[in-house]
């Protein structure tokens, strides 16, 4: 499904689903909490994640097909709540991780595959494909209270919060990067990833203490974790 590797202190987890456009379905969910689990458990001073995907997708968003494949609408309706509810641990991974995280978005990341990249403390994007898209507001679907908490914590600017969630814009890489939710962008998948190695590289050099790091990235988005169900943890200083 997916792949795991680490590359000096940066950990490299690289999203292969069952189809090109990496839909979030309970298989590679569950690889995601595996692989976050495995990551939280093996963070060291230095450790670094970078998530990434190969081909024109970063994810396109849930499974909606899996869901519609059920056998009846109400059944239909019981999977895709069950998408929604097993993506919020993973958020809620991300923002508690113990280690900074970089999003290398090599194509589109749209719906649920937005929000997972956004969750990242570091965007980069490839510039030449791809977009950034919340389409709920098209296909008539909901926004889950955490979408929206996550959106509001790292999407400041109150018109693009409403051009993305109630006019489902689709914001390219250049102009995510002017309104400050893209850090920089690219020309190829290749570059994206690149870059967003050597600032992995980077990061990994100021050597923080990881649960000290989570828990001021917690403190951050305050929105976003109390919908998340995270609460901050007492550390004793080291003076």
């Amino acid at each position: 499904m997916c792949s795991l590797e680490k590359r000096g202190n940066v950990w490299i987890l690289t999203l292969a689903g069952d189809d090109a456009q990496n839909r979030l379905n309970p298989t590679l969910i569950d690889y995601l909490a595996s692989a976050l689990s495995r990551l939280a458990s093996n963070a060291t001073p230095g450790s670094v994640l970078l998530t990434t995907a190969h081909g024109k997708f970063f994810s396109n968003g849930f499974d909606l097909a899996w869901a519609r494949s059920a056998s009846s609408p109400a059944a239909a309706y019981d999977r895709l709540q069950s998408l929604v509810a097993s993506l919020r641990p993973i958020i809620a991974a991300l923002l508690s991780l113990p280690m900074p995280t970089i999003a290398a978005v090599n194509g589109h990341a749209s719906a649920a595959g937005f929000m997972l990249a956004i969750s990242h403390d570091y965007v980069l994007m490839r510039g030449d494909r791809g977009v950034l898209y919340m389409p709920e507001v098209d296909i008539g679907l909901p926004l889950p209270d955490y979408f929206v908490a996550v959106m509001r914590s790292k999407i400041r600017s109150p018109a693009v919060l409403r051009d993305l969630g109630l006019g489902g814009a689709k914001m390219t890489a250049a102009e995510a990067v002017k309104v400050g939710i893209v850090e920089s962008a690219h020309d190829s998948e290749e570059s994206t990833v690149e870059a967003a190695m050597r600032l992995g590289e980077q990061l990994a050099r100021k050597k923080w203490v990881g649960v000290v790091y989570a828990e001021i990235r917690k403190s951050l988005y305050p929105i976003a974790c109390d919908a998340l169900g995270l609460t901050q943890k007492a550390i004793v200083s080291k003076i």
